[in-house]
């Protein structure tokens, strides 16, 4: 495949990109020369279609090309068979109509007949053929284009996709690989072939009769296509408003449809509504001055080219009447006309549809452009993983330049052993994961493994080496099967059932009607909270990583089954380093350290009998928590008390009078 094209500072920057590609484009006058930015997407498509590891395809262009130009040529035959025809019916008629009865149909008529048969059928199947064979190039150029843009998106840092709506972003997608489609064919198959037509349809006009007509021809494409591009140039900025409201109100919607139980809770169906409709409204409105301004598009051209039209045929039926002309030029100069309407119709709709294409595409080419804020080194090595000792050096973290998260943060994992991170929440707890599965890139320190800085080897290793159950567990709209093999792809069907079975899910899959086949759906909301925690358990288990990272792992659980999945990650995590975000302290009580942080900040470490023994802060968390969980069991021994005095709708001990 086409090696993926990706604007960077070692590659090619943007400004390099529109400075190449305005070499095509010099010629047209300064106002019509396209934008920096439509410039880089072009150049960027050429590689695409013209992919210099693939020979076939670069053969099937030339083949194609070759079928356009043959094509064109059988084409400007057919109005020279409208002459010859005509030509010879008058001259069998002796001019005027044959008496009734009389047989005409003398062999030049018949033959030149025949001729336009076949030259219009040869020039139909050469057209076929050539987009028939040209669709393999184009396809392959949507193809390539839209995989890199994919798979640029996922190299792109966590920042990029966090300021950013994930329904925008697979607009942008779906409507680039669309523009590249329109473009490709456009540019291939309609622009060239219509200019390779122009200078064919001038130059027999040339040959046929003389200057006037090419002056009038020439000076009718150039109008045409002067108000074709200006009127395009305003259709394109309201096609861009309707994008831009179509894009909102298709985000809208997903992040809506994403939140259905939310929506559901607060009863908001009519508010969601409403702000749905605001973003119709725009592209309503824009939509119809779309279509407002097609109109309008349309009729310019028509009397644009109806008036060069009757110019060339007053012309012509003066040459006829004078002698100069016979009245088979006169038809053949109306063939000619009718025949290049449809090119230089073409030539309206193929400027459209690439300025529509351009803007499409503009998007997924801002995408392109993004450089990922984390980048391998180009010489870095993958991580070597002995005993998996994990160690912050004074790290220094800012998510904003004014907005400091960790604060000279020092401290140290052990190979083999269970650190849990604690603290108030906005302490930088979980900020800890993101920067060791290196999301983000520390401001000062390092933190390494094994004593390696994570910067100085590969992302792929660096996660390949780690396990992490998050705190909000999303699964892909797929099959359990899929979601736990998702851990490790080549693991066979025994493995998955040993992992569901460590993670003590086992039992509610094998109940289920299509067990393992069972799709979870949109982000597993098929399955419970407790379920989706566990698949995601399963998943890490699969896995089996070195280092495990679990975020909050059991926040979604009820108390008896956090017990019990406690006891599996417990099992887990046995011999391996193992670092704890936690909420609820009673899960790490048997950690080997747990650190406290408060504000960035390392303020107390130490075991669980430690820390309650300094009566600090970790002591509060720990004394207010267990406020909190005998405040809830009261609550509920209350509410069973009460529920067990309830009778047939009477209090037990309370008669009706």
């Amino acid at each position: 495949m086409q090696k993926p094209f990706h604007l960077t500072p070692d590659s090619v920057s943007p400004a390099a990109v529109a400075l190449s590609a305005a070499r095509y484009f010099s010629w047209l006058p300064q106002g019509l020369q396209p934008s920096p930015k439509q410039l880089q997407a072009i150049d960027g498509l050429l590689p695409y279609v013209w992919p210099k590891d693939r020979p076939d395809l670069q053969r099937t262009v030339m083949i194609s090309l070759g079928l356009m130009l043959l094509a064109k040529l059988v084409t400007i035959m057919m109005p020279f068979t409208y002459k010859w025809a005509t030509d010879a019916l008058v001259a069998a008629s002796g001019g005027k109509l044959p008496p009734v009865g009389t047989s005409w149909f003398i062999a030049a008529p018949v033959l030149a007949t025949v001729i336009y048969g076949v030259v219009r059928i040869t020039m139909t199947l050469l057209a076929q053929v050539r987009e028939g064979l040209f669709a393999k190039v184009a396809m392959h150029a949507v193809r390539s284009l839209a995989l890199s843009t994919f798979d640029h998106m996922h190299r792109l840092s966590l920042r990029f996709h966090l300021e950013r709506k994930t329904g925008g972003l697979t607009r942008v997608l779906e409507r680039g690989r669309m523009g590249i489609e329109q473009i490709t064919r456009m540019l291939l198959m309609v622009l060239i072939p219509t200019i390779v037509e122009f200078v064919l349809v001038l130059a027999v006009c040339a040959f046929e009769f003389d200057w006037r007509y090419v002056l009038v021809i020439t000076a009718m494409i150039v109008a045409y296509l002067w108000f074709t591009i200006k009127a395009t140039e305003w259709r394109v900025a309201i096609r861009k408003t309707m994008n831009d409201s179509d894009s909102d109100a298709n985000t809208k919607a997903i992040d809506s449809l994403l939140n259905y139980e939310t929506v559901k809770y607060f009863g908001a169906e009519k508010r969601e509504a409403e702000r749905y409709d605001k973003s119709l409204v725009l592209y309503e409105k824009a939509s119809v001055k779309t279509y407002t301004s097609l109109a309008i598009l349309n009729s310019g051209q028509a009397v644009i080219f109806t008036l060069a039209l009757t110019a060339c045929m007053i012309m012509s039926a003066r040459d006829v009447i004078a002698g100069s002309n016979s009245i088979g030029q006169f038809i053949m100069v109306n063939a000619l006309m009718l025949q290049l309407f449809i090119p230089l119709n073409f030539m309206g709709t193929v400027y459209r549809e690439i300025r529509q294409g351009l803007t499409d595409i503009e998007k997924m080419m801002e995408v392109l452009s993004q450089n990922p804020e984390i980048a391998d080194k180009s010489d870095a090595k993958a991580l070597a993983v002995a005993g998996g000792t994990v160690r912050f050096d004074d790290v220094v973290f800012r998510y904003d330049a004014d907005r400091t998260i960790l604060d000279g943060l020092t401290f140290e994992v052990p190979a083999g052993k269970m650190v849990a991170i604690v603290g108030p929440s906005g302490a930088g707890k979980s900020t800890i994961s993101r920067i060791l599965l290196r999301f983000y890139d520390v401001a000062g320190g390092k933190v390494t493994i094994d004593g390696q800085d994570i910067r100085d080897v590969t992302q792929a290793s660096l996660r390949a080496a780690m396990g992490v159950v998050p705190q909000d567990t999303v699964l892909f709209n797929d099959s359990i099967m899929y979601n736990v093999r998702y851990g490790r792809p080549d693991a066979s069907e025994a493995d998955v059932k040993a992992a569901t079975q460590l993670a003590q899910i086992d039992s509610f899959i094998a109940a289920l009607p299509e067990g393992y086949n069972t799709m979870v759906g949109e982000r597993g909301l098929k399955l419970s909270g407790g379920e989706k925690q566990r698949v995601a358990i399963a998943r890490t288990i699969l896995k089996a990583p070195p280092i495990l990272i679990l975020d909050e792992a059991t926040s979604a659980l009820d108390s008896h089954t956090e017990k019990e999945i406690q006891d599996a990650l417990d099992r887990v995590s046995k011999d391996r380093t193992t670092l704890v975000i936690a909420h609820r302290l009673s899960t790490i009580v048997h950690a080997d350290k747990i650190l406290v942080l408060d504000k960035g900040a390392l303020v107390e470490s130490g075991t669980h009998g430690e820390l309650m023994a300094k009566d600090g802060l970790y002591a509060s968390l720990w004394n207010r928590q267990r406020q909190a969980e005998k405040a809830r069991e009261e609550l509920a021994r209350s509410l069973a008390e009460d529920s067990g005095r309830i009778v047939d709708g009477r209090l037990l001990g309370v008669t009706k009078n």
